[in-house]
């Protein structure tokens, strides 16, 4: 199913829809997936001041409702994980950003590894990927990817402290 045809089922007035589609960045003709990161970045610096506990909250409430979201929209639009569903890369990326130094370079450097890790799926990513179903698979594997990129950037992070 192309993004046209998407166009058809995915109604950005509807709230599930909207979250899923990444507030239509999803809808996005080519890389969705790096769309949707982008549009996490507004959101990210949204809740970046927040302290550390109350960012965990809502990253583990992305990540909970993102089970839903996903797979409802997923069941709307007739396919698994469409690429235009993004809502599992805001909440990777949000994953990604947990305790992350504060600053541009440290955003655009947990974008890229984020990112990375997405898309290259290494193991056990790719795994997950594969196996896992509905609206936990299309979670799971971007939660684990930015698990990986939030492991690098702290390494980073303690390498040039």
């Amino acid at each position: 199913m192309s993004q046209q045809s998407l166009r058809g089922r995915a109604h950005l007035s509807n709230p599930v829809h909207f979250l899923a589609l990444g507030f239509g960045s999803g809808l996005a003709p080519r890389a969705p997936g790096t769309f949707g990161t982008l549009a996490a970045i507004p959101l990210f610096l949204l809740v970046s001041g927040l302290p550390l506990p109350a960012y965990l909250l809502l990253t583990l409430l992305a990540c909970v409702a993102g089970v839903w979201i996903c797979g409802r929209a997923a069941r709307d639009f007739g396919v698994h994980d469409h690429p235009a569903i993004v809502w599992d890369e805001i909440a990777g990326f949000l994953v990604t950003m947990i305790a992350a130094p504060a600053g541009l370079l440290w955003i655009v450097l947990g974008f890229l590894l984020f990112r990375v890790f997405d898309i290259l799926k290494p193991w056990p990513i790719g795994w997950l990927d594969r196996r896992v179903d509905g609206g936990l698979g299309i979670m799971l594997d971007d939660i684990v990817a930015g698990v990986f990129a939030a492991v690098v950037l702290q390494v980073l992070a303690w390498a040039v402290s």
